[in-house]
């Protein structure tokens, strides 16, 4: 059986799969460690912020920084818990760019929803999701990174198209290492 960053990104019917990491309402972000097959604690967060949604990565892929590529579960209802693997299907991107061991990467947060949620309505992009929301999420995936050395700045939203873009670039560099 394989380990919860070696699952497909996919199910068998092209559904995307999102692991999850840190809970909704976690104070501490929690990533998963391939080596130990556990989820580890990374580092609190500061203080007044927690995830306001699920956060997790997408199986099988590696992002420009050398992690899993990130994904952010967007489902106000509840919370589910480390190692969860949720369907879910990407609305789109926030382009994100940071300090890495070589310079300035970029570390782009994929944007996605449970495939079963219909609580929220019709929302088919990010651009669907209210102004206020948008600016929230940016904002708090900046404050997570404000003690570190990261110096992260966002680049922007952009949408599905580039979602999709994004996983298979992703996709590609993890079969590539492999």
């Amino acid at each position: 059986m394989p380990s919860l960053h070696e699952l497909s990104h996919e199910d068998e019917d092209g559904i995307l799969r999102a692991v999850v990491e840190a809970p909704k309402g976690a104070h501490v972000k929690t990533k998963w460690d391939p080596e130990l097959g556990a989820m580890v604690v990374g580092r609190t967060l500061p203080l007044g912020l927690s995830y306001p949604f699920d956060w997790g990565f997408i199986p099988s892929t590696r992002a420009e920084d050398g992690d899993p590529l990130d994904a952010l579960i967007l489902c106000e209802d509840a919370s589910t818990w480390p190692g969860v693997v949720v369907p879910v299907r990407a609305l789109g991107i926030l382009r994100i760019e940071q300090k890495g061991k070589k310079g300035r990467v970029r570390n782009d947060r994929l944007v996605t929803m449970p495939v079963e949620l219909a609580r929220w309505g019709r929302i088919a992009e990010v651009r669907d999701l209210a102004p206020r929301m948008r600016a929230e999420v940016e904002k708090f995936c900046l404050d997570t990174t404000f003690f570190t050395a990261k110096d992260a700045r966002s680049l922007g939203f952009a949408g599905p198209g580039a979602a999709r873009r994004l996983v298979r670039k992703a996709v590609d560099a993890y079969e590539k290492d492999r």
